[in-house]
């Protein structure tokens, strides 16, 4: 099977990791879209429009049969369209994991960090709402702007980073959260920075082994046999941090190179 996945960065090689974890007899295509990142500060409509050009452009080179939105940004600006104008594509993108976080929550305090474009977007707003039936429980959001960047410039744990985080996650602390929902697929990467602030106990919810479930689950329903090879390609339409790139996905044999959307 031939997959598409696609962020406005490295955020989505998150996303990526947990995919090859279970997914095989697959080429895989991925595109960091850092010419036009960081994606969250951008209207929805030039998401949109962007979304729509790269899933055009992975059809037209790489004859991609399922399409992965591994940024919550594009996902609330753009799914609905992808699947409205490529019904033959299984498209699957990337939400906050609020439903889990929900349940998980023994403070019924929640954290939830994620770009401003995530947290204005109708679809975060409407999942907020739908799941607010469940269980009653208080919504600490914040727009983390500037994290995206720290991220592909690859500063993890720089003092910066740190002092950003720190700033952000201190009234989370101070109102016993004990569940923070990583609202970007950036966010796994500064995990355990989070986890220096909050404390250990702290449970942080990614989506990125769903996203891959659900990818298996789907592929399977077109016939796909899981077994055998995988090739990846990694390409990149701005510059892109490559030792980065082989630190997330653990692995220096990965082809990667430059392209042009």
């Amino acid at each position: 099977m031939k997959v598409g996945v696609f962020d406005s960065g490295l955020g989505g090689l998150t996303v990526l990791k947990s995919i090859l974890k279970v997914f095989r007899n697959a080429e895989i295509f991925y595109i960091a879209d850092t010419e036009y990142a960081p994606y969250g500060e951008k209207s929805s409509q030039e998401i949109l429009d962007r979304c729509d050009k790269i899933t055009a452009y992975l059809l037209e080179n790489y004859g991609i049969e399922a399409l992965i939105v591994a940024c919550n940004t594009a996902t609330s600006a753009a799914i609905k369209h992808l699947r409205e104008k490529f019904p033959f594509l299984i498209v699957i993108g990337t939400e906050p994991g609020i439903k889990p976080a929900i349940l998980n929550t023994k403070s019924s305090n929640v954290g939830i960090l994620a770009t401003p474009a995530t947290l204005k977007g109708d679809k975060y707003q409407l999942l907020v709402n739908e799941l607010s039936s469940i269980k009653k429980v208080k919504l600490y959001e914040q727009a983390c702007i500037g994290l995206v960047e720290q991220i592909e410039k690859g500063e993890i744990d720089s003092s910066k980073t740190y002092s950003m985080l720190e700033n952000w996650l201190k009234p989370m602390k101070a109102s016993n959260v004990d569940t923070i929902v990583l609202g970007c697929t950036h966010y796994p990467l500064v995990d355990d920075v989070i986890k220096k602030i909050m404390g250990k106990d702290i449970v942080l919810i990614e989506t990125g082994d769903a996203i891959a479930n659900r990818l298996l689950t789907l592929s399977k329903e077109k016939n796909h046999i899981n077994q055998g090879d995988l090739k990846i390609l990694i390409l990149h339409t701005g510059n892109i941090n490559i030792n980065m790139v082989e630190t997330i996905l653990e692995n220096d044999n990965i082809e990667i190179r430059k392209c042009e959307i």
